[in-house]
């Protein structure tokens, strides 16, 4: 069991750019802010599992771009090698993952973090994950999965809804509250599961209470069937980084196991990142 099946699981929507109903975000107070590049990364985001490759029609549709503005941003990615174009069809190209890449390589955190989380599956059976926090989402940063039959795969990249994950709740307890209440009223909050929290203010309490006490439970809250259990990881100045998870299938362990035997190993875990990482 994973932290949401594959249906719930595509949440990667793509931002586009101001005005041009791309980014479907306000007009940038910055006079800097760069709307064709803006552009482009709208429509690098366009593409997903869902959709491999778009045509150029498809791409100016996806971003709400003009076709004229669609296809100077193609020609422009295919010149650098991020795009691939096969007849009317354009797909991302290999060079893409420098991207994503450069970033995971910034976080010196990340590798200090996976022999740990390892060393946890191994020891606990179960599968272990570090996300960190962006606007209403958590992404993978890391994964190590126990073999153990899952429903579905869950890779660095993926995409979650911050609110209904236990990594997600626990990074979003140290926004102030105006902040946090921003985004929950920015969020479309919808029932995955029967045992969702739907109420704006019992998901502030919850957020709140979980930050109070230092770790996070999800029961069956984003997939019928599983439970995950999460710590905030901070860098020795105490700032907030990202977090790490213990999932497992309901019929496997308790709510009263996680706590007893999860937790400690995770804080274990998360004060050893802290004292190596800047």
């Amino acid at each position: 069991m994973q932290e949401i099946s594959d249906s719930a699981a595509q949440t990667n929507r793509s931002p586009g750019v101001a005005k041009s109903g791309a980014t479907g975000a306000r007009e940038p107070p910055d006079k800097e802010f760069m709307a064709t590049l803006a552009k482009g990364l709208a429509v690098i985001r366009a593409f997903g599992a869902e959709r491999p490759s778009l045509t150029l029609s498809e791409a100016a549709s996806a971003v709400g771009l003009s076709r004229a503005a669609a296809r100077r941003v193609l020609r422009t990615l295919a010149e650098l090698g991020y795009v691939e174009q096969s007849g009317r069809d354009f797909s991302l190209a290999p060079r893409v993952l420098e991207l994503g890449f450069a970033y995971l390589a910034s976080q010196n955190w990340i590798d200090r973090a996976l022999p740990l989380m390892k060393g946890l599956t191994e020891e606990i059976a179960e599968s272990c994950s570090a996300s960190v926090l962006q606007g209403v989402e958590i992404v993978y940063v890391a994964r190590v999965q126990t073999r153990r039959i899952m429903t579905s795969a869950i890779a660095v990249g993926t995409r979650l809804p911050a609110f209904h994950t236990s990594m997600g709740r626990i990074q979003l307890g140290f926004l102030d509250d105006p902040e946090l209440w921003r985004r929950l009223r920015a969020t479309r909050i919808e029932a995955f599961t029967p045992s969702t929290i739907t109420d704006l203010s019992a998901l502030f309490e919850r957020i709140k209470e979980d930050h109070a006490r230092g770790f996070s439970i999800v029961d069956e809250e984003l997939e019928k069937g599983l439970r995950s259990i999460s710590v905030a990881l901070v860098n020795r100045r105490g700032r907030q980084i990202g977090a790490i998870n213990v999932s497992a299938h309901s019929n496997r362990t308790t709510r009263n196991e996680m706590r007893e035997r999860f937790l400690p190993r995770l804080r274990e875990i998360a004060g050893q990142i802290a004292q190596s990482t800047e």
